[in-house]
């Protein structure tokens, strides 16, 4: 009796997310819990490992000619620094962000400057009309012969305007708006997302245009869409800021042709948006006279020193009913966990009493502040205020504060103190052992919290 032929398995079904794959449809995938990214894959074709149409004969790596992959400045200077000088032709730049945070009004001004510079540039909004943009444009003064503008959210008809107006540089904003008419789903959704991404991946790498991305972020922080996203482009960078304060800052997760330690600050204002190559001045402020629960501090984003300050207050000392029985303890731009164990360590090692009090502690200008560096100049600004002692004007401090009450070691101390005496200031508390020397700039070492109390705190 012959036997009879296997049955064939099911087609399986994988997540568009991580790859995740299932004999049955699922409506949540069961690796990383995403809804709605669980499709159906074919299963493979016999003989698909067979020889293809090639694009170019291989060559010599030497004979390969680099000068059209040269990087070109987009004419931003901090977008310039991330980048790793600017964008280079072929390479796709996904840029991501918050809503309102900034990234229209960003690449519009990289698309003027760029048409500045007889570079062709197509800017494709989905999300807004062309009317709208041309607004946004001369409000930015951003007119320009070289600078094509189209709205259009169809695969097909921004593929015609990249056949029409043959750019040298494509902004797409945004890829989660554009929809491909051969993939069923909504514009936005992984399919979608995965498929537009690879049609234009493609048509950067084949006719040498440089493609910048806009990409949602989920509420999370983290990119919308397929993570193979990320993987498939050469650039990925996080356009970053609070709404109600005017500093952004680009910083780069993936760059295939520079670090990924610099940061780019910029000022976004009613003018549109302008790079800081110092700002320093955002974060400090200026008192006529001194002010008590106020302390300076350095901290470094990427490879940048940036001055920060850092502003105390503290409630009245408990009378006789002992205090609040459930003290407050609110900080803005701070960790807050990190700064309640500062805190802790302040009163149980230095002698600072806090206990009943209400302590608020916040940095200025919007700064986010969460290296350990800044430990010490949060304790100094507490004990400040609790004692109703100003600090001296021209001191910083810098330093990781421990359990014990020790005051540890960071890096870039040499980097933190030559900003700081840049900018005038001729004090500065540092841990031992830092080997830090500044012409013009008094270096206090110090092992221990409640001698830098005692340094910060006494008579000059």
């Amino acid at each position: 009796m012959s036997k009879a032929a296997p049955k064939e398995s099911k087609d399986p079904f994988r997540c568009g997310e991580c790859g995740w794959t299932t004999g049955k449809w699922a409506g949540r995938c069961g690796e990383c819990q995403a809804w709605g990214t669980v499709e159906e894959i074919g299963a493979p074709k016999a003989n698909s490992a067979k020889a293809g149409r090639i694009n170019a004969p291989a060559r010599l790596i030497g004979e390969i000619d680099i000068e059209s992959a040269r990087v070109r400045p987009t004419g931003i200077g901090e977008l310039d620094r991330v980048l790793g000088g600017g964008l280079v032709p072929g390479a796709v730049v996904l840029l991501a962000g918050e809503p309102g945070v900034g990234k229209s009004t960003l690449l519009l001004a990289v698309g003027a400057q760029s048409a500045q510079q007889s570079i062709t540039t197509l800017y494709l909004t989905g999300e807004e009309s062309a009317a709208q943009v041309r607004l946004r444009a001369e409000r930015l003064d951003a007119i320009n012969e070289n600078l094509w503008l189209a709205a259009e959210t169809d695969l097909g008809a921004v593929i015609s305007h990249i056949d029409s107006v043959k750019p040298d540089l494509l902004i797409v904003d945004s890829i989660q708006t554009i929809a491909s008419d051969a993939i069923d789903g909504s514009p936005g959704g992984v399919t979608q997302v995965r498929e537009v991404a690879n049609v234009l991946i493609r048509i950067a790498k084949e006719r040498n245009i440089a493609v910048v991305l806009v990409g949602h972020v989920t509420k999370d922080g983290s990119i919308a869409g397929p993570r193979m996203l990320e993987h498939l482009v050469d650039v990925v960078l996080h356009f970053e800021g609070e709404r109600h304060s005017r500093l952004r800052l680009v910083r780069a997760v993936k760059n295939r042709f520079g670090a990924t330690d610099e940061v780019g600050c910029f000022d976004l204002n009613d003018e549109g948006i302008t790079g800081l190559a110092d700002p320093t001045g955002l974060f400090l402020t200026r008192h006529t006279e001194p002010v008590s629960g106020t302390c300076v501090t350095v901290t470094l984003e990427g490879k940048r020193a940036l001055l920060a300050e850092i502003q105390a207050l503290v409630g009245q000392a408990p009378g006789r009913d002992g205090g609040y029985p459930n003290p407050r303890r609110v900080t803005s731009g701070l960790d807050g966990s990190r700064s309640a164990m500062t805190l802790a360590v302040l009163e149980l090692r230095a002698g600072v009493a806090l206990a009943g009090r209400d302590v608020y502690v916040a940095t200025v200008g919007g700064a986010k502040l969460t290296e350990p560096a800044v430990d010490l100049a949060l304790a100094l600004a507490v004990a400040s205020a609790a004692q109703h002692r100003a600090l001296p004007p021209d001191l910083i401090a810098i330093g990781e504060v421990g359990l014990a009450g020790e005051v540890r070691r960071v890096a870039g101390v040499q980097q933190r103190l030559n900003e700081a005496a840049r900018l005038g200031f001729k004090r500065a508390i540092v841990p031992t052992d830092s080997n830090a020397k500044v012409v013009g700039l008094e270096i206090i070492e110090v092992s221990r919290l409640k001698q830098a109390i005692d340094q910060a705190l006494s008579p000059v």
